[in-house]
């Protein structure tokens, strides 16, 4: 009996020892913002308002992180009241100059072209938030999706991989079944020009693969360049990119995008930018430009800021409309 009693404790010390080598840090944040939100358009256009134009949305993050013996795991979780929207689940692992692997769940979007599809300086959100939706960019997304991120020198790399099909955020791996094979490969590349201080230039181009069960579909590509400059208070931006969509019938986009940010202060910050987008003629279809431009501006104290954003949009979606999306947005943040 006694024996037992000695084996029992060996395992429990034993036990103990490895639990407080590989302990890990955990933090909670979490922000509450507030919104108006007014949207118009010409009738039809699918962007008058319908509903309440006042929202909020609270978010609760854990990080937890800790060494793992070859690199730094870090796992997070954010919770956010926002009608019904999926959770935030990610986790990378940071192995110094081997790089950062991360798996995204959900919600992350910090690899490959998608997370660069709008690099251009803001003050708040991209211009053709709310009256387009869209920089025109299909990347890998942000739902199991794997990531590999690293830096040379001044160069900066990033790629995505995402299996197409629906998927399941669950512990174990799911199957989507038969109907729909293919993949995503999203990658991205900048670097800070030597010999000129503040500006950056980056590449980017994602593929995607699909095929359904009735059908063979063509691939979709992405393509583009993102050049910005910044001195002193002022920050400049170009965004030149193609989209070739392997849907039937469907035109390929060429988006030509441009926008400049002063920092009046260390609080306030203003932006405007402007954002073409065409689609080329295709079948009966004439070819047709959707025009976008927005004024953004945000005044930040301490963990406080008031940020507002008007977009307009001509032939929205590329369809004979005008619309104008307003948002004002106060964030509150521990």
């Amino acid at each position: 009996m006694n024996n037992l009693k000695k084996l029992g404790l060996s395992a429990l010390a034993g036990s103990l020892v490895a639990f407080s080598a590989n302990a890990g840090e955990l933090s909670v944040s979490g922000s509450a913002e507030f919104t108006y939100t007014d949207n118009d358009g010409t009738s039809g256009s699918g962007n008058e308002i319908t509903g309440n134009p006042f929202g909020a949305q609270q978010t609760i993050a854990f990080t937890g992180s800790g060494d793992v013996g070859f690199g730094e795991l870090t796992v997070v979780r954010a919770i956010a009241d926002a009608g019904g929207s999926n959770p935030t689940s990610y986790a990378t692992l940071d192995m110094g100059s081997l790089g950062t692997l991360s798996f995204d769940s959900n919600g992350y979007g910090g690899v490959g072209y998608g997370a660069n599809d709008d690099v251009l300086p803001t003050a708040y959100e991209e211009i053709w938030t709310g009256s387009s939706g869209t920089a025109g960019v299909t990347g890998a997304g942000s739902s199991n999706t794997l990531g590999y991120a690293n830096s040379f020198g001044p160069l900066n790399f990033s790629i995505g991989y995402q299996k197409n099909g629906v998927s399941s955020n669950q512990s174990e791996s799911a199957a989507s079944g038969a109907g729909v094979t293919g993949s995503t490969t999203d990658m991205y590349v900048s670097a800070a020009v030597p010999g000129i201080d503040g500006l950056t230039v980056g590449f980017g181009h994602a593929e995607k693969t699909q095929n359904t069960a009735s059908t063979l579909d063509a691939d979709t590509t992405s393509t583009g360049v993102n050049i910005n400059y910044s001195a002193g208070p002022v920050a400049v931006g170009y965004r030149m990119s193609e989209l070739n969509d392997g849907t039937a019938d469907t035109g390929s986009q060429e988006i030509d995008a441009w926008s400049v940010a002063f920092n009046v202060n260390e609080n306030m910050a203003i932006s405007y930018g402007k954002q073409d987008r065409e689609r080329q003629a295709v079948a009966d279809t004439d070819a047709v430009t959707e025009e976008v431009t927005g004024i953004n501006a945000s005044y930040t104290v301490g963990a406080a800021s008031i940020r507002i954003l008007n977009s307009k949009a001509k032939n929205s979606l590329f369809t004979a409309n005008e619309n104008e999306h307003t948002e004002i947005g106060v964030v509150l943040s521990f």
